[in-house]
């Protein structure tokens, strides 16, 4: 297994598991030994991307912020988990560049499923017209062409989808094996 850092890119709809799953992904990868740093989109648009409003430029510009602040984690040895709805695929395969060692887990879940989760009905909202530039609906979501994973939360359990990130890291050599108890 090496020490190099690497990027773990939770890409998919708003409330389709993204930020759920890494939340689990990381106390995991603490065990296995990495230093671990997580770049939820909520809370870098809270500080490190406060003004930018949600325009396709400060979309982007948010999403280059967070893969920015990723690669200089992962440059120095850390594990960093980002959950971002990233909707540009552009801007995905940018970031995929700059850092290199970019694992992209596609989040997919439909939107029926993600209207009937959704407890703050914006989903609702955006299907009635009542929410302009909502991704997924009135705005674009660019599905990744060849991410290294796709977890379907429609179809799988959380502990589903983590087993196969974590067996994807192994398979990379980006963290041990689990030892078996």
């Amino acid at each position: 297994m090496s020490d190099r850092g690497f990027v773990v890119w939770f890409t998919g709809l708003s409330g389709a598991g993204k930020t759920t799953i890494a939340h689990k992904l990381e106390p995991l990868l603490k065990e296995r030994g990495r230093k671990v740093e997580s770049l939820d989109g909520d809370v870098v648009r809270t500080h490190l991307s406060k003004g930018l409003g949600f325009s396709k430029e400060d979309r982007d510009e948010n999403i280059r912020r967070i893969g920015f602040v990723a690669h200089l984690l992962q440059r120095n040895g850390v594990a960093v988990i980002c959950s971002a709805i990233s909707p540009y695929r552009e801007i995905r395969d940018e970031n995929r560049a700059m850092v290199g060692d970019f694992i992209e887990v596609y989040v997919k879940c439909p939107i029926d499923v993600l209207a009937e989760r959704d407890v703050k009905g914006l989903y609702k909202k955006a299907l009635a017209g009542e929410i302009a530039n909502f991704t997924g609906v009135s705005d674009p979501y660019e599905e990744p062409l060849k991410p290294e994973v796709v977890v379907e939360t429609d179809r799988e359990t959380v502990d589903e989808s983590l087993a196969k990130i974590v067996a994807k890291l192994e398979e990379l050599g980006y963290v041990k094996q689990a030892v078996a108890q």
